[in-house]
């Protein structure tokens, strides 16, 4: 499960698709719609939410917003709840450049024209649903060795 916290404009088509099904699947984790995933690393920013289902919403409701405008009909009605402002969840900067990262990694492999979007991007603006704050790379997340990257470190 990759829910990124990079803004969903960076994403390749593929990405985007599989960012909708992967938010879709935390918001059944969140409601305790399905027993799988419950324990998976990425829900621990949802969990750690004072209100986990208004949070995943917004989440949702904003990828949707990103596919309605490259013109794609993500299904509205899949989305549990209508949008509500709600507090966004802190992400950081070091979070953010792993990230760039990882993606741009992913799309020199399937996408090599949607690495234009990256072009210049050094701290990706963050998904709509949260607010860049400086910090290390979350803990959360599977990095292997943290180490391994030095310039993402540098707040």
């Amino acid at each position: 499960m990759r829910l990124w916290s990079l803004h969903p404009r960076y994403l390749d088509a593929k990405g985007l698709v599989a960012l909708w099904r992967e938010a879709l699947l935390a918001q059944k984790v969140l409601t305790g719609s399905t027993r799988g995933y419950r324990n998976h690393p990425q829900l621990e920013r949802f969990r750690a939410h004072p209100a986990p289902d208004n949070a995943i919403t917004a989440y949702l409701h904003n990828v949707r917003d990103e596919a309605t405008q490259r013109g794609y009909n993500f299904d509205r009605t899949r989305i549990h709840l209508p949008h509500r402002h709600t507090t966004r969840i802190e992400v950081t900067v070091c979070q953010l450049r792993y990230e760039l990262t990882h993606l741009t990694a992913k799309l020199k492999r399937r996408a090599p024209a949607a690495l234009e979007r990256l072009q210049g991007v050094t701290v990706p603006d963050p998904h709509p649903s949260l607010i860049a704050v400086p910090g290390p790379i979350a803990s959360w997340e599977r990095t292997g060795n943290p180490s391994s990257f030095p310039d993402i470190a540098k707040v």
